[in-house]
């Protein structure tokens, strides 16, 4: 059940990685710091948020490959970057919530999930944290309210082209793909 709610949400994850136009400073491949023979990364002259990307990105593709232990292994570090932020944008902590959800600590996640939609009403990504946080839980009364919220959000969200929804199109796709086909 987990590791279905947490597809969408690693879908999503990976699409902002694939999909990252901007141009990335140069740095070590975070994808060969779990390689013992090799020297780890020196990620001190990054800044917090390339730091945060970097190991969130890390995380993504552990998880996408099936590679729990480096999963792990790298969370902790993710979210010391992400406690490191001097300032928190939506798209932040959405990655944030989708490492803990990860993690299991879906608490941290839905507390991420209210931060959002207290600073931007309506954001899809509240609700998307939200749904799939229930889904884990099995708590379909909530997971549907986060879909019919999602569901009602929609058209004007859509409309205000935030650009954090561009970067994770596949994810809102999917969770409103979801969201109608349970409304019928």
């Amino acid at each position: 059940m987990i590791a279905g709610a947490l597809c969408v949400l690693l879908v999503g994850g990976i699409a902002y990685q694939v999909s990252s136009s901007a141009p990335q400073p140069a740095a070590p491949d975070m994808a060969n710091a779990g390689t013992p023979s090799e020297r780890a990364p020196d990620i001190s002259a990054m800044s917090p948020r390339e730091r945060f990307d970097r190991l969130f990105n890390r995380i993504m593709q552990a998880a996408e490959r099936g590679e729990s232990d480096q999963v792990e292994r790298f969370t902790p570090m993710a979210l010391g970057a992400y406690q490191q932020l001097d300032a928190r944008d939506i798209d932040a902590r959405y990655h944030a919530a989708v490492i803990h959800l990860q993690s299991g600590n879906v608490a941290a996640a839905r507390a991420l999930a209210d931060t959002i939609l207290t600073e931007t009403p309506g954001h899809l990504f509240g609700y998307v944290i939200r749904g799939t946080a229930a889904r884990i839980q099995g708590d379909r009364q909530s997971e549907t309210r986060a879909q019919r919220d999602f569901l009602a959000h929609f058209p004007a969200e859509s409309a205000a082209r935030r650009v954090e929804y561009l970067d994770h199109r596949p994810v809102l796709d999917e969770f409103r793909a979801e969201a109608i086909k349970r409304e019928r």
